[in-house]
């Protein structure tokens, strides 16, 4: 999909991450705080700021972080769903 004129990936009609070029860098948006923290390690050589992760364009991609991440992600979004549907069957 495309969202705030960048291009995302979704799950659940929920955003899983976008991502977006810059001039110096790349980022992958969105970042929470239960994703900073599982990944603490991996990300602290990267700029973090509210929501967003950005990787320096002069560094090697992070293939396999992003990989992490992004199942991270996905995961959070396939249980936020799983919950909201066993209150719609209490109903």
């Amino acid at each position: 999909m495309i969202s705030y004129q960048i291009p995302a990936y979704k799950l659940h009609g929920r955003p899983v991450l976008f991502f977006a070029a810059w001039k110096e860098h790349y980022s992958l948006y969105p970042s929470n705080a239960r994703l900073v923290a599982a990944f603490k390690d991996q990300l602290s050589r990267y700029e973090l700021s509210k929501g967003t992760i950005r990787f320096p364009l002069s560094e090697p991609v992070p293939v396999k972080l992003i990989e992490r991440i992004a199942k991270f992600r996905a995961k959070e979004i396939v249980e936020a769903h799983k919950a909201k549907s066993a209150v719609r069957k209490k109903r």
